[in-house]
């Protein structure tokens, strides 16, 4: 009995031993979650060129539209609009102080004077909702309140004395009214609906200029307003449209534009040396420069400008001190910006075309899709508006073919309101601003409003 349980338990070592020397498994080397979405990327763009119907007619031309647009994207709006509005937000970066902007923009601001500046700045600036973007993200990152900050980007582009007029002119004054109506109401609606959204945030940036100290300014107000008036004065001159009609005072101006941008370059070199050491002899010999260059090509204005932010580049660079940070703050703005904005141009361009041009998205689809005054119709005009890029004004000659191809007059409002805040480039480079979140949250609230405005509207002039 011994014996066998002797034989029993080696027998049991035995199978233990060679139990343990068995090789266990190996785990697993593939971790599929980290894999699974750059495949599916991988295989959607391959899937995508493998049936690629390069011999379509309507792809071929939706290519060409879309490097139509940012060919003239980049001859007419990078070096006119947005490099003046990349150096006014770099100079609102370097000369403005956060707690300036914060005791009169910032969440703890009186919300009259906040959201009352805010809202008519578009008065001022003849911008498209891309220019506007340097702007909104100077005043954002130097502590404005999100609600203002709102208010400043939707109102920017939507409030245009020239835009306004032109619609009231050629789309009729019931529409040009309220445009002009809806979009001071949409601007501080919105920002005040975005504010509320993101209270908690808003009460932290409030509570922090509680205990910001009294910013030491390098210069007085004024002398800041001066400049900023004159960086101003340089893209409202420099972007300003031919008007409609060849006469009147928007015509007179028109015709002079380019000598009201030669005198507020003048004074900005006045005021570089005067306020922003820059030497004298250096301005002297770059505007001797520029007006060589603008006097020689006389009936190429653009090769005159382009010299003059040359020259405005290397006077900021080589000049030490807040200057130079000034442009640094500008090429930050120039780089987060720009890659994003012409991404966008370039898929708008590919899927609506140009004014006048279509895309892979036919235009009769969208022009019998807004027809009446349905939910539908200006949900649809509001969604198509929020995402088309429309420069400064031509949003009004695109909506009168529209109207003409049996559009009601409630989605040309939606779309009138929707349209010029927003667009693909727009809703890119808001997103790397100032997040996900708010941007979904800043573009729902605008084709939502949009729509129920489009709606109450064309049951009014029905």
């Amino acid at each position: 009995m011994s014996e066998l349980t002797a034989v029993a338990d080696h027998a049991a070592e035995v199978k233990d031993s060679a139990s343990q020397k068995a090789p266990s498994a190996p785990a697993s080397l593939i971790d599929w979650k980290s894999i699974w979405k750059p495949l599916s990327v991988i295989a959607g763009i391959f899937l995508v060129f493998f049936w690629l119907p390069i011999d379509s007619s309507r792809l071929t031309g939706a290519v060409i539209e879309s490097l139509a647009l940012a060919r003239w994207y980049a001859r007419e709006h990078v070096l006119l609009c947005l490099v003046p509005a990349f150096f006014i937000a770099g100079g609102i970066s370097v000369f403005v102080s956060q707690a300036a902007v914060m005791k009169y923009l910032g969440a703890g601001a009186r919300k009259v004077m906040s959201y009352g500046v805010a809202s008519v700045s578009g008065t001022i600036l003849a911008v498209c909702s891309c220019t506007v973007l340097p702007l909104f993200a100077g005043i954002w990152k130097r502590g404005a309140g999100l609600g203002p900050a709102i208010a400043f980007l939707y109102s920017g582009p939507a409030i245009n004395v020239l835009a306004i007029v032109l619609t009231a002119r050629i789309l009729g004054p019931e529409i040009g009214l309220a445009r002009a109506v809806g979009a001071v109401v949409f601007s501080i609606v919105i920002g005040l609906l975005m504010h509320l959204l993101f209270r908690r945030e808003e009460q932290v940036k409030a509570e922090a200029v509680l205990h910001m100290p009294e910013p030491e300014v390098e210069r007085p107000l004024w002398q800041n307003v001066i400049y900023f008036a004159v960086m101003v004065g340089i893209l409202i001159s420099a972007t300003w449209g031919p008007p409609a009609e060849p006469a009147g005072l928007w015509h007179a101006i028109y015709s002079v534009k380019w000598l009201l941008t030669g005198f507020c370059a003048i004074v900005l070199g006045v005021l570089l040396v005067k306020w922003f050491r820059v030497r004298a002899y250096k301005v002297a010999l770059a505007a001797a420069a520029v007006l060589l260059l603008a006097l020689v090509f006389r009936h190429e204005p653009l090769i005159g400008f382009s010299a003059g932010i040359i020259a405005l580049a290397v006077l900021t660079t080589t000049t030490r001190g807040e200057t130079e940070s000034w442009f640094l703050a500008t090429w930050d703005f120039a780089k987060q910006i720009l890659p994003l904005l012409f991404a966008g141009v370039l898929v708008a361009g590919l899927l609506l075309g140009r004014p006048g041009s279509e895309g892979l998205i036919p235009s009769q689809w969208i022009s019998g899709l807004v027809g009446g005054n349905s939910m539908w119709a200006n949900l649809f005009a509001a969604v198509v508006g929020a995402f088309m890029y429309f420069a400064t004004l031509t949003e009004v000659p695109i909506l009168q073919g529209l109207l003409d191809a049996g559009m009601g007059k409630g989605p040309a409002l939606a779309l009138l309101l929707a349209g010029p805040a927003l667009s693909l480039p727009n809703m890119l480079v808001i997103r790397s601003v100032m997040g996900t979140k708010k941007t979904i949250a800043f573009v729902s609230l605008v084709v939502m409003m949009a729509t129920i405005s489009g709606m109450i509207f064309g049951r009014i002039s029905a």
